[in-house]
């Protein structure tokens, strides 16, 4: 993902507001964040829905990190890439699973793309997507750079996630899991052109044969994982979806870990915003003082927690029923 701005906002005053590109591989170089106005003032919490609240086993999520992390760098083109792609594929066994394979050709050379798509069917129509990337950055294949916050965290969520919707019945709108590929940019500062591959892709291919009508929501997560959670307020994303999550996380009683910061970043989901679908980006861009632990060899497992996958794991659960009940 690509930071390009940065709103502070105090006592609903904007104040200032900078232009801020990706950083080198050396990590990013994000400006200190003032906090904005509680987004309780615009959008006062709203009672979930009724019954229980969703279920999330944060130790097993935090467990397919672990394994995630364990193979190593997973940039594309790589070894560890496809184990990690099988590894996923291993987890969803029995599962209506989809994969959408292309080939991108890029200035590193020619390289295999493959999103992966985990089908759960509900009663109603319309589908509701929940992404994350599992790719980790290419310049950085030659060091020890494992993304357990940036992409493994995410990928690992949706695993549970899938975990909690198998078997069921959905009384509400299907929900497809996508893990999407070479999401990271080929190269350093971040390239736009080439990045974002897999969700391009798909946005493009669903558009045209016009299945994106049927999208009701994206919500991508990514970096959810930091032990020091606290979510941003996305300005590229859909207001009232953002304001759903809020009030989910109202619900759950996990407000204090969302929308304190507001950013604009570009990220996975910028392809669906772009045509016109509701989505959400539920990331935490500020993973370590100054955001220093992104893109380096430092972004490993003992800086993430199993509770901070918990509150986003259940937090998009509850969302996925407010969406059901909308």
């Amino acid at each position: 993902m690509r930071r390009v701005r940065i709103a502070v906002v105090t006592l609903g005053l904007v104040l200032v507001s900078c232009t801020q590109a990706r950083n080198t591989a050396a990590g990013g170089n994000s400006s200190a964040e003032a906090q904005s106005a509680s987004p309780a003032a615009s959008s006062p919490a709203q009672p979930a829905v009724p019954g229980p609240p969703p279920k999330f086993d944060s130790n097993r999520a935090f467990q397919y990190v672990k394994e995630i992390v364990a193979f190593g760098p997973r940039p594309i083109g790589s070894q560890n890439h496809k184990k990690v792609e099988d590894y996923i594929l291993s987890r969803l066994k029995g599962d209506e699973v989809e994969e959408d394979a292309f080939t991108i050709e890029t200035t590193e050379g020619k390289f295999p793309v493959r999103n992966l798509i985990a089908k759960f069917p509900g009663t109603e129509d319309g589908i509701i997507i929940i992404a994350s990337h599992y790719d980790t950055n290419y310049p950085l294949r030659d060091t020890s750079y494992v993304g357990a916050n940036d992409g493994a965290s995410s990928s690992a969520l949706l695993l549970e996630i899938a975990n909690q919707l198998r078997g069921k019945k959905r009384e509400g709108y299907s929900v497809w899991l996508l893990w999407d590929d070479a999401e990271e940019s080929m190269r350093l500062p971040w390239f736009d052109p080439e990045s974002l591959y897999g969700v391009r892709h798909l946005a493009q291919k669903w558009q045209a044969d016009g299945m994106i009508r049927n999208i009701k929501a994206f919500l991508l997560e990514d970096m959810i994982g930091d032990a020091d959670l606290h979510i941003e307020r996305e300005t590229n994303s859909t207001g009232w979806l953002e304001d759903m999550i809020y009030q989910a996380a109202t619900a759950l009683g996990y407000q204090s870990h969302f929308f304190a910061r507001t950013s604009q970043i570009e990220d996975d989901h910028m392809p669906f915003v772009e045509r016109g679908v509701p989505a959400a980006d539920l990331i935490d861009f500020d993973y370590g003082y100054n955001n220093v632990f992104w893109h380096t060899p430092q972004d490993t497992v003992d800086k993430l927690s199993p509770k901070s996958l918990e509150i986003v794991g259940m937090v998009t659960l509850e969302t996925v029923q407010m969406l059901d009940h909308r």
